[in-house]
């Protein structure tokens, strides 16, 4: 039989006489897709502008969170002076605007759709009426101490489906 070393030298042989001759020998010209030298260029169209929306923010800045979620407390509080501007944390429709001395003071709901809707509470001057579509650029109040409060803040509440939700869940990290 074949030896070891003769099988190499038959095989590396056989290989090099293909890449000589494969190198050698090109294929006729009916079978080539592109005759000219010219690079084939390849463009990608994409039938949708980009976008940078942003689809879930806090409704002040800076964020600073003085009373969290428990079971007494629906919501988050963040700190701010009277007179801060306020956003939507999601784009929506304004559901509701509620001015009162007690409890939840001014306030606005916001209906983002898919069962999710928020509040912001404790306002000192809303910016919205109800039907109003608000993205998350749009001033929809500003930071105040109306209702049962003890200081300028915004409370912020979340619900999914009627029921509150932690905030935090679906809000961004925050430093």
């Amino acid at each position: 039989m074949l030896e070891r070393l003769n099988i190499r030298s038959i095989l590396g042989g056989n290989l090099a006489l293909f890449a000589v001759i494969s190198g050698i020998i090109t294929p006729a010209s009916t079978t080539l897709s592109v005759t000219t030298n010219e690079p084939e260029i390849n463009l990608l169209t994409i039938d949708q502008p980009i976008s940078t929306e942003v689809v879930v923010q806090y409704p002040i800045s800076p964020v600073v969170i003085n009373q969290g979620y428990y079971l007494f407390h629906p919501g988050i509080d963040l700190d701010g002076v009277t007179g801060d501007l306020i956003r939507p944390i999601m784009k929506g429709m304004v559901f509701r605007t509620e001015r009162s001395r007690y409890a939840y003071g001014n306030s606005i709901i916001v209906d983002h759709g898919n069962g999710f809707s928020s509040r912001y509470a404790h306002l000192s001057i809303i910016d919205v009426k109800e039907g109003d579509t608000v993205e998350t650029r749009t001033i929809i109040g500003k930071v105040g101490s109306t209702g049962r409060s003890t200081g300028d803040h915004l409370h912020l509440e979340v619900y999914q489906n009627g029921r509150t939700i932690n905030p935090l869940t679906i809000l961004p990290r925050y430093r």
